[in-house]
């Protein structure tokens, strides 16, 4: 079969992986920054170790159709994906993460570890075991797992009937696992084996462990980082930085879902099927008034005239808002309602870039200077007339909107870049100011070893809303996504640590009402999208969640209201 790999022609022997194709290429290389680790293949991503050509199908192994329908629909070409993409950060993420698990089995078989949620660059795992994990333990698994890298074991799934996966589950005493198939919709599953160890992971992998040769961990009490590759320089694991004040807002969801019973997919599923969803949806949304109720007696307490409301896309940022503004009103304060949308520079003054680009998302794109200006006066008193941006025109008016700050007043400015330092002069008394980050921190996980990283919520959040609300198609959200997420790491997640309260958004429940909205969107998207292999993967997630119609149970000031429709605070 005659393919081309990076735009380089290859015949393809029977029996030759895309792996040996990239070498015998000479494409492959040491350094992570380079180094191919999967293929993109007609939008979707395989393994390297896909065989194009066989001679025939061998029961155990994954079916080779779908690539080769993939080859004949992109014409034979083939591209390389390397770390420096998400997906491939993604596939790395995966691998070090199962040779975490082999390590631990190897070394601790009783031990019960966990995979909670990434905390900035670090994956936080807890590990569960008598006596207790200790530094001298975290050495030891760090040696098992360069072992396991050097002896480069290849990545190869199995295929097993779904009866007999429950089955190795149950006796292996992956209980979590066991929950989770129960649920899967097709009669087969793929694994990992190696030995008498058995795993699955969602998603491709790298072809073998030898490819997984950055990474470090780090000690903590109840567990440890496993920290990944620095996206600055993938040849380097990340240092290990303590974020306080993440790491506060991570505790406590946890302690809300023990509270609630709901740590994964397998119990939101119980819940939804046996009715006590409905019960989850007030507990759930009961603790987010409490927490919003918290926050606005900080502000309070702290003497802040304004608030300053940043967050990621599709965290609530505008709900929140609203909702700490309810709260102000409670404590006997009188909130008002600004956006830093209103201070973008007129889009004719702009000039682009030597590439003839223009990064909209750009601190300077905000007319900072007259920010200052009308946020000091406004401070003292003063009775200011606040711009209105018109993302028509692309220019700011002036339509007689004057605010000022009486006795009791006080701004709750939302904006991109409200937690930049660059934002707020000398001049504004930084005392007065509370600053304030807003994001969806789920701790909701498929099982023990597989995650869902809290942007994949997000944009299951974003595709809603900008159907509901905008008349946006799946394609057009999903092919702005790379740039949105490209956006706050710039300009958002450097700042996140600087705020004086973080919300999490979250709802343990919102993937089952989620998943009624935009499974049927999914499904219609025809497989000549280039971003259908995208659109498959959601589904394949999806798959795994029960929908649930309680949207009459969901209070219309909730966060979820913002992307499902019914949010009273837009009325």
């Amino acid at each position: 079969m005659q393919i081309r790999i990076d735009h380089l022609p290859v015949e393809a022997a029977t029996g030759e992986s895309l792996l040996e194709l990239v070498r015998r290429l000479d494409l492959d290389t040491d350094s992570l920054k380079t180094r191919p680790i999967a293929a993109d293949i007609a939008g979707e991503v395989f393994t390297l170790n896909y065989v194009p050509v066989r001679e025939k199908e061998h029961g155990d192994a994954p079916t080779t159709f779908r690539m080769r329908k993939a080859i004949r629909k992109g014409g034979g070409e083939v591209r390389l994906i390397r770390y420096e993409e998400s997906r491939g950060r993604a596939i790395y993420e995966r691998t070090i993460i199962y040779i975490f698990f082999l390590a631990m089995r190897e070394l601790f078989p009783q031990a019960h570890a966990k995979v909670n949620f990434a905390i900035g660059p670090s994956l936080d795992i807890s590990v569960e075991t008598d006596p207790p994990f200790t530094p001298d333990d975290l050495e030891a698994v760090r040696d098992k797992m360069r072992a396991i890298v050097e002896a480069d074991y290849p990545l190869v799934r199995r295929r097993l009937d779904i009866d007999e996966a429950i089955q190795l589950f149950e006796q292996d005493g992956q209980t979590d696992k066991v929950r989770l198939l129960k649920w899967r919709q097709f009669t087969y599953f793929d694994v990992y084996l190696h030995g008498d160890y058995a795993d699955y992971f969602y998603g491709e992998m790298l072809p073998s462990t030898g490819y997984a040769k950055v990474f470090d961990l780090q000690f903590r009490p109840g567990g440890l980082f496993l920290l990944r590759p620095s996206i600055a320089d993938a040849d380097i694991a990340t240092r290990y930085v303590y974020m306080p004040n993440l790491s506060k807002v991570f505790a406590q969801s946890d302690r809300w879902a023990e509270l609630m019973h709901c740590r994964c997919v397998a119990d939101l599923n119980d819940m939804v099927e046996n009715g006590s969803v409905r019960e989850l949806i007030r507990v759930n949304e009961a603790l987010h008034e409490r927490r919003f109720a918290e926050i606005a007696t900080e502000i309070v307490n702290r003497g802040a005239r304004a608030v300053l409301i940043a967050g990621p896309s599709s965290s609530g940022k505008t709900t929140s808002a609203n909702r700490v503004a309810t709260q102000l009103r409670v404590l006997g304060k009188t909130p008002i309602l600004l956006s830093l949308d209103d201070y973008y520079i007129d889009r004719s003054l702009i000039t682009p870039d030597e590439n003839g680009e223009i990064d909209y998302e750009h601190i300077d794109m905000i007319d900072v200077k007259q920010f200052n200006t009308d946020l000091e006066a406004l401070l003292n008193g003063e009775r200011v007339e606040i711009p209105h941006f018109d993302f028509k025109t692309g220019a700011r008016q002036m339509l007689g909107h004057f605010v000022q700050l009486k006795e009791d007043a006080m701004l709750i400015i939302e904006g991109l870049h409200g937690l930049n330092p660059k934002l707020l002069t000398p001049a504004i008394d930084k005392k007065l100011i509370f600053k304030l980050y807003v994001s969806a921190l789920t701790t909701l996980n498929l099982d023990d070893h597989n995650r869902i990283p809290t942007t994949d919520v997000r944009l299951l959040r974003r595709m809603v809303r900008d159907y509901e609300t905008r008349g946006a198609t799946i394609e057009r959200t999903l092919g702005m996504w790379d740039s949105v997420k490209r956006g706050e790491q710039r300009w958002i997640f450097p700042y996140q640590e600087s705020a004086d309260a973080i919300m999490n958004t979250s709802l343990v429940y919102e993937l089952c009402v989620l998943k009624k909205h935009i499974y049927p969107l999914l499904r219609d998207v025809d497989s000549a999208s280039p971003c259908y292999d995208e659109v498959i993967s959601i589904i394949k997630f999806l798959n795994y969640i029960s929908d649930a119609a309680v949207e009459d149970e969901i209070p219309p000031t909730s966060i979820l209201r913002e992307f499902v429709g019914g949010n009273t605070f837009y009325r």
